[in-house]
């Protein structure tokens, strides 16, 4: 879930579960009322993390500020099984 906090903006929500995979994942976008949109390119899913493949405002802007929230289906753990720290 991203959601840019300096302009307005759409909220942004990927998951693994619905059809499309990298790099074709479906975005839902809650406050509009064409809620998913099949066509855009926003990110790849990566086992660690996401990675942006655009620059549009919603989820990648120059100098945009952004919050986002992310959970992990099985989380990568170091040698002690201890989860690992995001960075």
């Amino acid at each position: 879930m991203v959601k840019r906090t300096d302009s307005t903006g759409n909220w942004q929500l990927f998951d693994n579960k619905r059809v499309g995979y990298n790099p074709d994942n479906d975005v839902l976008r809650p406050n509009l009322s064409n809620t998913e949109c099949t066509t855009c390119v926003e990110i790849d899913m990566l086992s660690n993390g996401w990675k942006l493949r655009n620059t549009d405002t919603d989820g990648n802007a120059s100098g945009g500020t952004y919050i986002y929230m992310a959970f992990a289906e099985s989380p990568l753990v170091g040698t002690n099984n201890i989860p690992a720290t995001a960075r």
